[in-house]
């Protein structure tokens, strides 16, 4: 029987689906009291019982596949996603993982047995995977943020379903904004100068929130020049684009974010400022102190009685919480089309067959010289080695696998003799102490980089880890935990033999210890001193056992990469690109005995694979493809499958040196195909078939466009070999002598097509001008400067195939005005040694030396100074180096306009003007390049030049 407060709860406004829903949200808003709204604020939100609501929660990770919940279809990792450039698939695949998502929220109890599965998914990534070395490579779809926007824009369609009122599930994009790296991710700073932020970072977001797919965010835990991403400013311009699709977005903190808002990045003097400052600023729901909402709840009580937020910023939030569970169905259970989706929709046939079908689209061939497809008629025997011959790994974004096929299993279901070598040393660590092996047993030992190694059990094929008590046990059959203690190091003792080794944790730094009394062995040691020596015995030669199946087999398949939790995680980048050296070693020698050998590489990124590309006649790449990674991969080698996949980012050289991973100006930087100076090894949308296409007969409908103006731009792609297969064609733009640094070509579109053999068809892009634009500094807009361009049709970014010119007409571009009008300091057009700052905590950027030592300059092009009598500069600067000057040196050209000193103002965030009489650049007038040089620890928010006129109106002010 109902309690009396839930009979008269179904009775209330807020309960009628006649009504508006802003009618019902406003009386369900308005019958909350301030405890019970404060509380919402948390990720675990109460229920309020004597309105009837339930609990809420935010978040299931849902990226392909839920997520940590147990068992669930598992598509290929996002990046495997966007190497199928399918947003067709893409939204199947999201469509699938909803449904199931609906399932476990009703009939499934959450991990930590807290509340049911939030119907809210934390998914896509739209990040853009500008540095291949990022830990969470395999969470984005692409370097590009076209292609990228695209497909999250499929994803939370997918997610969201076709019901004009109701969402299967609410996609949430993550992470708000330029993160892309993980060594110390919570105190670094991306630093974006305008260009970079508009035309890159913001470009991918953008347009899946104007789509209206998508529902909500996550801000990330980096700072942006300066400023945690929490208290970004650019999260309410975030919400201004989801404005005319009449919902607003509902914005989570990621976990622990609000918390380091004071403890790790020092930004704030305590957390009630802290919270309160990111409540203000957008932020939604807090993500902190996992279930227990207590501590969240108390510090934004205590930022309210400070006066620090006000209940209207409380209202703003939790209105957004309630509009959002209104749209999931919550309050009209009745009504929800998703409310009949059963337990048995999880790893569905159907939802297996499409995992098949995301996995093989997903394949790429990166080289093949003739050796692929495999014939099973002529190729009796194939020998698959390598330490991924056969393994199926979760990544920490998966679900629990209901069942894995690797690439062994996938060939010997279909071809007739396949042999599997993993190609790992099989060795024994026997105490110099006790004369006994460690664990009583010998271990297959895989190296996944930088010589981190797994040991595994040769009896149990448990992993050798470091437990709580830093003792050391084989007894974990697969490594999926937040703290990853099954990787160690094998190091040489500094004193002994070749043979003698010491054994340490990665995870702790540690040596393993043996005690002499019980002969336990610990993870204890601090020092090689204190380590146990260990004498390594090579029971079984890896690479012999490989070269022996690789001699007697017709070809060989290595199958090499990495594992998702080793080397390049979520807390953990890479530090190259290069493949562990154990399996270059283990190629090589394979390769040497049996040319005919293909390499398939398995990977959550990409790798340097220049001397296989050199050398071996056939490289294929996956990513970790879900369950069906072997069978996908089967197809595509035996030619059952064409190779449908491209490569959705570059994949450069070896000895291509990378820019450092903190420079997030890619334009300057030279990252992505759009700025990267040297040629890669295998170019973005790389990726080739069995069959032979041929593009022709590339046509404008226009040869000549205004500044907003369109055209279409078709080409004929003809299938013209002897087998269907898949093209993805792809549309290029690029500006011809811009004035500007320039993208060397741009992705503009691009469409999937599937052609039978001589099948031919046209293929149109709708190319509207704004797709030529940049943003213009000096105006602040994005801008489609007059001049030529072309448009280009390739099969990747490297190989462009056809090309045809175009023209915009419009005016030509004026000069900047700067007199009589403040510039922002960063609205340079070029830099050297500058890093973009915060100007306050909640608004403004500016720009300071990298090194204080050294000079930094900024400049700006084609400056009208005409009439400029004065200048004025708005600095700031600590007393961080008493007795050390600082001064501000202002240039038109060549010549010195103005040396000023600047003062110390007392704190990085109080401001003053220092000003300088610059009357003889009024005698030459015109226009000029300005190079503002900041020497000394001091911060430059803006600048100006006054008229004449307007100085001597400011000195009669001043009087």
């Amino acid at each position: 029987m109902d309690s009396p407060h839930r009979s008269t709860a179904h009775r209330l406004p807020f309960r009628d689906p006649a009504l508006p829903g802003d009618k019902r949200v406003d009386d369900l808003l308005g019958r909350l009291t301030l405890d019970e709204r404060i509380a919402l604020l948390h990720q675990y939100g109460p229920a309020v019982e004597r309105l009837g609501i339930a609990a809420f929660r935010t978040g299931t990770e849902a990226l392909h596949g839920v997520s940590l919940q147990g068992e669930a279809t598992v598509f290929p990792q996002a990046v495997g996603l966007g190497a199928t450039w399918d947003e067709d698939l893409v939204r199947e695949v999201a469509e699938a993982v909803s449904v199931e998502l609906r399932a476990f929220h009703h009939h499934r109890p959450t991990a930590n047995v807290v509340g049911a599965n939030s119907l809210q998914a934390w998914a896509p990534v739209v990040n853009l995977l500008r540095d291949p070395r990022w830990g969470r490579n395999e969470e984005g779809y692409s370097e590009d943020p076209v292609h990228t926007a695209r497909l999250g824009t499929a994803y939370c369609r997918g997610l969201a379903g076709d019901h004009p009122t109701y969402l299967r599930a609410a996609g949430l994009l993550k992470h708000f904004l330029a993160y892309n790296n993980e060594d110390d991710r919570s105190v670094t700073s991306s630093g974006l100068r305008p260009r970079v932020l508009r035309e890159y970072d913001l470009a991918a977001f953008r347009p899946v929130v104007a789509s209206g797919a998508a529902t909500g965010a996550m801000a990330a835990y980096n700072l942006v020049n300066g400023r945690p991403c929490h208290v970004s400013p650019l999260l309410e311009e975030l919400r201004g684009w989801a404005v005319p699709t009449g919902h607003e977005l509902f914005v989570v903190s990621d976990a622990e974010a609000p918390f380091n808002l004071v403890e790790h990045e020092h930004y704030f003097d305590d957390h009630a400022q802290g919270h309160g400052a990111a409540l203000k600023a957008g932020i939604d729901s807090f993500t902190d102190q996992n279930e227990d909402s207590r501590i969240t709840v108390g510090r934004l009580r205590e930022a309210l009685e400070r006066g620090l937020i006000d209940e209207t910023d409380i209202d703003r939030a939790v209105r957004r919480q309630l509009q959002l569970r209104f749209r999931l169905g919550e309050f009209d259970p009745d009504l929800d089309p998703y409310a009949g989706i059963g337990p048995e929709v999880i790893d569905s046939p159907e939802h297996r067959a499409l995992a098949l079908r995301a996995a093989t689209e997903s394949v790429v061939l990166l080289k093949n010289d003739g050796l692929l497809p495999f014939r099973t008629d002529r190729t009796p025997r194939i020998a698959v080695i390598g330490p991924l011959a056969d393994a199926v790994y979760e990544d920490w974004s998966s679900g629990t696998l209901p069942y894995r096929v690797g690439v062994a299993s996938g060939l010997r279901a279909t071809a007739p003799d396949v042999v599997t070598v993993e190609g790992l040393d099989r060795i024994a660590l026997r105490s110099r102490t006790t004369g006994e092996p460690l664990g009583a047993t010998a271990y297959d030992v895989a190296e996944w980089g930088d010589g981190v190694l797994t040991l595994r059990d040769a009896t149990t094929g448990r992993y050798l880890t470091r437990t709580d008590d830093d003792s050391l046990a084989a007894d974990h059959e697969m490594i999926k935990s937040w703290f990853v203690d099954e990787r160690f190091l094998l190091e040489p003792d500094p004193h002994g033999d070749a043979d003698t080794v010491l054994l340490r944790n990665v995870r702790t730094g540690r040596y393993a210890a043996v005690d002499p009394a019980d002969g336990r062995a610990t993870v204890t040691a601090d020092t090689p001193r204190e380590a146990e020596r260990w004498q390594r015995e090579l029971l079984r030669d890896g690479r012999a056992e490989a070269r022996s199946a690789a001699a007697a087999a017709d070809v060989a398949v290595v199958v090499l990469g990495n594992h998702p939790l080793i080397n390049g995680r979520e807390t953990e980048d890479r530090t190259g690109t290069a493949l562990p050296a154990t399996q270059e070693a283990l190629l090589r020698e394979v390769a040497a005995v049996r040319p005919e050998t293909a390499l398939v590489v398995m990977s959550s990124y990409p790798y340097a694979l220049d001397w296989a590309d050199e050398h071996l006649p056939a490289v294929v790449w996956t990513s970790h493809g879900g369950q069906e990674t072997g069978r996908a991969l089967a197809a595509v080698l035996l030619g059952e499958a064409d190779p449908a996949g491209r490569l959705p980012q570059t994949w450069y050289r070896g000895d291509d040196e990378l820019p450092p991973r903190l420079d997030y100006d890619v334009i300057k930087a030279g990252w992505t195909y759009q700025y990267h100076r040297e040629a890669p090894l295998y170019a973005f949308g790389h990726g080739l078939s069995y069959t032979d296409f041929t593009y022709g007969d590339l046509r404008l409908s226009a040869s000549t466009i205004g500044q907003d103006g369109e055209l279409d731009a078709t080409v004929t792609l003809s299938n013209t070999g002897t087998r269907s297969g898949s093209e993805v064609v792809q549309l290029y733009v690029r500006a011809v002598d811009a004035r500007y640094e320039a993208p060397r070509l741009k992705l503009s579109g691009f469409r999937k097509v599937r052609l039978e053999p001589g099948e031919r068809r046209e293929v149109a892009f709708r190319l509207p001008a704004e797709q030529l634009a940049h943003w213009d500094v000096a105006t602040g807009a994005f801008t489609v400067d007059p001049g030529a361009y072309e448009v280009l049709v390739g099969r990747s970014a490297q190989h462009v195939v056809l090309a045809a010119p175009l023209t915009v007409t419009g005016p030509a571009p004026e000069p900047r005005r700067v007199v009589d009008r403040r510039t922002a300091a960063a609205d340079f057009d070029d830099y050297t040694d500058v890093t973009l700052v915060d100007a306050t905590r909640t608004a403004g950027d500016a720009v300071t030396p990298a090194d204080p030592t050294r000079p930094a300059t900024v400049l700006f092009r084609s400056v009208d100074l005409s009439g400029a009598a004065r200048f004025e500069a708005e600095v700031a600067r600590e007393d961080t180096r008493p007795g050390e000057e600082a001064r501000l040196e202002v240039r038109a050209g060549d010549r010195l306009l103005a040396e000023i000193a600047v003062p110390v103002t007392g704190s990085r965030y109080t401001w003053t003007s220092v000003t300088a009489d610059v009357g003889t650049v009024a005698d030459g007038g015109g226009v000029h390049d300005l190079r503002l040089t900041l020497h000394g620890a001091l911060r430059l928010a803006s600048y100006r030049f006054d008229s004449r006129a307007g100085h001597a109106q400011g000195d009669e002010a001043d009087a």
